[in-house]
């Protein structure tokens, strides 16, 4: 959803785009629609035959557009268009001035995720297996640190989140000793330290936190179960709790 609520966009993992949906006062969305293509590949021959469009954000400062490429090892940052008008899709982001980041060739970034105090972002990288850390500040991303998140590089590294206290980010992973890591956040520097790692069912995909902060939800596909953890705000770590939702969805 975009900052002042006229568009919707989606990532198209197959279609290696990103699609602009405008929409009306009510949140119904209308025929007008932009799309933007993508294209190359990547080193990984069986992950990386095309552009595989997999995550959009807005920067906390509404200012950018960010979407992650696993096909292409890239990050692309638009910039929002001087006059967004609501009903015209075209109208949202500015192509012109795209800017091309190059991550790590055949390390595939998945998601990114921000700080809530908006100097951070937090990239999580499926088939190297890695989380980057970047400082942000209108428009530019610098990496600060790179860590091991999946030391078996199962290619299996999926979502990633942070607290609503800035104090912990958790990452799932999966193909190999399925779970979520769980780290502390340096609340100056913004980088990471792992504390934990809870176990999963199989195949945990997407999870989220709740907005009280107490539960964490993990997605695992081949569990046929949504799990919810306990989460304890004090140390971060979590905890099974006794609720467990079969046939779950993907997100």
């Amino acid at each position: 959803l975009s900052p002042k609520e006229y568009f919707v966009l989606t990532a198209n993992y197959k279609g290696g785009s990103i699609t602009v949906f405008s929409q009306d006062k009510k949140g119904k969305l209308q025929r007008d629609t932009k799309i933007i293509r993508f294209a190359g590949n990547g080193p990984n021959k069986k992950r990386q035959e095309q552009s595989h469009l997999h995550c959009v954000t807005f920067t906390p400062d509404g200012k950018f557009l960010l979407a992650t490429d696993l096909g292409t090892d890239c990050i692309y940052l638009f910039p929002i268009g001087k006059r967004p008008e609501a009903g015209k899709a075209h109208s949202l982001l500015d192509e012109s001035r795209v800017v091309r980041i190059q991550m790590d060739s055949g390390s595939g970034p998945r998601h990114i995720c921000f700080h809530p105090n908006g100097r951070f972002a937090y990239l999580i990288s499926e088939l190297s297996g890695k989380i980057t850390v970047f400082s942000y500040n209108e428009g530019k991303l610098e990496r600060l640190q790179t860590i091991v998140c999946d030391p078996f590089v199962a290619e299996g590294n999926a979502d990633i989140h942070v607290s609503s206290d800035g104090k912990f980010l958790y990452a799932s992973k999966h193909l190999k000793e399925d779970g979520i890591i769980v780290y502390s956040i340096d609340s100056q520097k913004g980088t990471l330290v792992q504390i934990g790692f809870q176990p999963t069912g199989l195949y945990p995909r997407s999870f989220a936190i709740s907005p009280d902060g107490c539960y964490l939800a993990v997605v695992c596909r081949d569990a046929n179960c949504i799990q919810i953890f306990e989460r304890n705000r004090n140390t971060g770590l979590l905890k099974l709790s006794l609720i467990h939702i079969s046939e779950p969805t993907r997100h």
